[in-house]
């Protein structure tokens, strides 16, 4: 362990783990490719320690598509329920991915968490995997009062996703929104994309080094969506969207480090101007990914918690306005 932390990073168990990737980043994903990628994350999670005993986990289907998802529960009476669409640059990350920060935010939050077993391209383009999730949120909201049954919901729902996840979870938002609703209680973006041109001066300065890079969302977004012209289309880049008004209140949460920082700010920023509540940090010193490296840095597992918190309080009490971040952190206030 370093004896100094460097003033930019956040601790020092953060600034050995980024030290390690930097010595050694190998292949790109581009040249390793969907199969390599994917098993090297598969390997990864059976070699993780395993998260926190909840009541319950099950398995269980959703959604008029029956869309596979993995119902957690912290307690076996019903309580508020948020449904979480993983990342994974829309190409990797499933079920077993992020079991650990889904009982997490369970057992933090006390919450119930549906995870969505979405479809990932090359296999399944753009719209299947907003499809899904607009599929399961729409569910969720609209059959609220007959879930105690099946999932054992009572109170709001809220939608959530990380990275790519955040991406679907502002998009499913925006379609629910134009098609009549039902609307969620809430959206939670943590560190999530809005602009997959990756224009936003971010993507340049943090884009490689800092444990994701760049060119490695745009190998992803690639194999998501119809093609080039696309990138800057609403319908694939929530940044973009004319009018974000009406939209459920957010937490939006990004990382100093991190290449899609600005983007996330920026949506952030719209969101508040269009008279939607919104609670935005930016979590100082901290890196892309971190509601999975609460066993690397202590820094991560504290940002993790107060995410955990802000899902809690805004499910127990909502938002009232437009809440900037505390300062500190670059783009917030």
């Amino acid at each position: 362990m370093p004896e100094h932390v460097p003033d930019e990073l956040a601790d020092a168990e953060l600034a050995a783990y980024l030290a390690r990737v930097r010595a050694d980043p190998g292949p790109p994903v581009r040249q390793r490719g969907v199969a390599a990628v994917r098993q090297a994350q598969r390997l990864r999670v059976l070699a993780a320690a395993p998260g926190p005993k909840l009541a319950a986990v099950d398995a269980l289907t959703a959604g008029l598509r029956q869309v596979p998802a993995r119902l957690y529960r912290p307690a076996l009476e019903p309580r508020p329920l948020v449904v979480f669409l993983h990342g994974g640059m829309w190409v990797i990350g499933d079920l077993d991915s992020h079991d650990r920060a889904c009982r997490r935010l369970a057992a933090r939050a006390g919450v119930a968490v549906l995870a969505v077993d979405f479809r990932r391209p090359p296999e399944h383009k753009w719209p299947a995997a907003v499809d899904d999730a607009v599929d399961v949120v729409r569910w969720a909201v609209s059959e609220a009062a007959g879930l105690a049954e099946t999932v054992r919901a009572a109170g709001p729902v809220a939608v959530a996703g990380d990275s790519s996840g955040g991406n679907l979870a502002a998009l499913a938002c925006l379609r629910l929104r134009d098609e009549g609703g039902p609307l969620p209680a809430a959206q939670i973006l943590v560190t999530p994309n809005t602009d997959l041109t990756l224009s936003q001066p971010s993507a340049r300065d943090k884009a490689t080094g800092w444990g994701l890079d760049a060119d490695d969302v745009a190998w992803g977004a690639a194999l998501w969506v119809p093609g080039p012209s696309w990138l800057a289309d609403p319908g694939v880049s929530p940044l973009y969207a004319a009018d974000l008004s009406g939209l459920p209140p957010a937490v939006v949460v990004t990382a100093e480090h991190d290449p899609l920082r600005d983007e996330g700010d920026a949506y952030a920023a719209r969101l508040a101007a269009a008279g939607v509540p919104v609670l935005h940090r930016v979590e100082a010193g901290m890196i892309h990914g971190f509601l999975s490296m609460e066993r690397i840095s202590p820094a991560a597992a504290a940002a993790g918690d107060r995410l955990f918190a802000d899902v809690a309080r805004v499910l127990a009490a909502g938002l009232t306005g437009a809440e900037p971040a505390p300062s500190g952190g670059p783009g917030g206030g």
